[in-house]
């Protein structure tokens, strides 16, 4: 049975544009910088076991998440910039169907509807279960659709996720085509004021938080068997509002905030 946790929405970061070097005990030492950090987490293909260049990165606090959003976007892990974005919090699972629906392409054939629910419910909350096309057999077609509660989390996950390598294939995030129509998509500007009108699509105060899937158990490589690294594996921790070691990750990773 995958690993399920509890994940804070309101408190996690997305990472993209990862280095192949990079693991989930490197994240959790560059951010262990800007607070105390509940977990880490970067999916990674069965069979290559390679990461897809994206992770997500949970912090005790809200304000510890927007901390590192802003001192560390941008910043030059192993020669790259990474891309720090918030995660938007959920809210209540009652809720209409404004529009936010998206079209998932060019799908692995080994992506199932957990691995979409894995990936995609990091940018907000799914007032639906992913759906994968399938042929009579029930293999997949390649494509697929994820429906969110707002346009703020759907645009963030296009602009996260369009592109990005799932599995071994890179995918196509967009908004979905509307029903019976052959070139109109979700997303219009219609659509987003009629929901910034509907007091069930606005956004209420975070709700509960949602479930973490497929996260790597704690214990493994890099990480103690329970809580944060211990003090003596990484280098001294650095208090919110210091600046981040001049050179990080060693050889020919180097990590310099002039590089934002």
């Amino acid at each position: 049975m995958a690993y399920v946790e509890e994940r804070n929405q309101d408190a996690t970061c997305y990472v993209g544009d990862l280095a192949t070097q990079v693991d989930e005990a490197i994240l959790w030492e560059l951010f262990l910088q800007c607070g105390p950090v509940v977990n880490v987490h970067i999916p990674k293909d069965k069979l290559t076991k390679e990461h897809n260049a994206f992770g997500f990165v949970e912090f005790k606090t809200e304000q510890d998440a927007d901390y590192a959003m802003k001192i560390m976007n941008g910043v030059k892990l192993y020669q790259k910039p990474i891309r720090v974005n918030k995660v938007w919090a959920s809210k209540d699972k009652k809720t209409n169907d404004i529009g936010a629906n998206l079209f998932i392409g060019s799908l692995d054939l080994d992506v199932d509807e957990k691995i979409l629910w894995e990936v995609f419910s990091a940018f907000g909350y799914l007032i639906n279960p992913p759906k994968i096309m399938r042929d009579e057999s029930g293999r997949s077609k390649g494509f697929g659709f994820v429906q969110y509660d707002s346009f703020e989390a759907a645009d963030l996950a296009i602009a996260s996720m369009n592109g990005q390598w799932l599995m071994n294939k890179q995918i196509t995030v967009q908004y979905a085509l509307k029903k019976d129509s052959k070139s109109e998509r979700h997303g219009s500007l219609a659509e987003r004021i009629l929901a910034a009108n509907n007091p069930a699509s606005r956004r209420g105060p975070p709700g509960p938080p949602m479930p973490f899937m497929g996260a790597p158990p704690m214990g493994q490589p890099g990480f103690p068997a329970t809580g944060p690294p211990m003090m003596g594996q990484y280098p001294p921790m650095y208090q919110p509002g210091m600046p981040p070691p001049g050179i990080y990750g060693g050889g020919s990773g180097a990590f310099h905030p002039a590089h934002n």
